[in-house]
């Protein structure tokens, strides 16, 4: 007895210093290849989380194929994945051309050692405005050399008609209108565009402005209701957001893009904590499940 009581105190004790630890050791969230079995749940928010119970996404379906598959980040919780999926047969019905998926999250979400401070809960998804090359599925190597592309002329605070069409557009409408989505990240200057395209249409609620996201946009989901412990955002301002500070904001950033470059932060600022909880899925067997969807 006094020995199970003695093994309950260390495996709390390390419990609480990997919890705390977490955040310091991106890397280690990374090294992990598998999800960890369980029914699916999300602990802490989009900042400072982690899943259990996350599935794949299989890296090409209809509509729709993954990009940059080294990075091991095409997983996410069932919801996620639902909606990719979802998403790529809606563009694919409309006759768009197919769209290019970037990051989802790692197998048990968790901070990543370069490229997002969110997409850590396995509810968050990247699409590419670009679509693949001559309308065809990309090569392996194209997988993971072929760049972003702006559709934005910063300089000058507005899209960019060589690369903005009526495709992007319709792409944006067609996630903001699934009920599964609570808001969208696009660069101010598309943001504005859409302002000026679309007067008061009701989608444009979920658009939100962010820096960056100007070569894709960022589709976040709701808490799942099976999560009680993932962290929800906080809702956005009222109204559609086409009001006098977009405009400044937009103008900020073309005011950025004339001064010379300053120099950018050496150090990452400091990540918040994460769950307690989430050390215990880090710490768990890295092993294949067969909850894992097919790929």
């Amino acid at each position: 007895m006094r020995r199970l009581c003695i093994h309950s105190i260390l495996a709390a004790l390390f419990t609480l210093m990997t919890g705390s630890n977490q955040a310091a050791d991106r890397n280690a969230w990374s090294r992990l290849r598998h999800p960890l079995p369980a029914q699916p749940e999300v602990l802490g928010g989009y900042n400072a989380g982690c899943i259990r119970g996350a599935v794949d996404l299989p890296r090409v379906g209809r509509g729709y194929q993954v990009m940059r598959v080294s990075r091991h980040r095409y997983f996410g919780h069932p919801r996620l994945v639902d909606f990719v999926e979802r998403f790529g047969r809606a563009v694919e019905r409309q006759g768009l051309d197919p769209v290019l998926v970037g990051d989802l999250a790692q197998p048990r979400g968790g901070p990543m050692p370069f490229g997002h401070a969110s997409h850590q809960s396995g509810l968050d998804v990247d699409i590419w405005f670009r679509t693949a090359p001559r309308q065809r599925h990309v090569s392996t190597s194209e997988i993971e050399e072929l760049p972003m592309r702006s559709v934005i002329r910063v300089a000058e605070g507005r899209l960019d008609p060589e690369f903005w069409s009526e495709r992007e557009r319709r792409l944006l409408e067609l996630a903001a209108q699934d009920p599964e989505v609570e808001r969208i990240f696009v660069n101010p200057v598309i943001k504005l565009g859409l302002c000026h395209s679309e007067g008061k249409a009701a989608w444009l609620e979920k658009i939100r402005p962010w820096w960056g996201h100007d070569a894709h946009f960022h589709v976040r989901l709701a808490c799942p209701p099976d999560s009680p412990r993932c962290d929800p955002q906080k809702p956005p301002p009222a109204g559609n957001g086409c009001d006098g500070d977009l405009e400044d904001w937009v103008n900020q950033i073309i005011a950025l893009a004339t001064e010379p470059p300053k120099p950018r932060p050496t150090q990452r600022p400091a990540a918040p904590s994460l769950p307690v909880a989430c050390g215990q899925i880090l710490a768990a067997p890295d092993r294949p499940s067969s909850l894992a969807k097919a790929k």
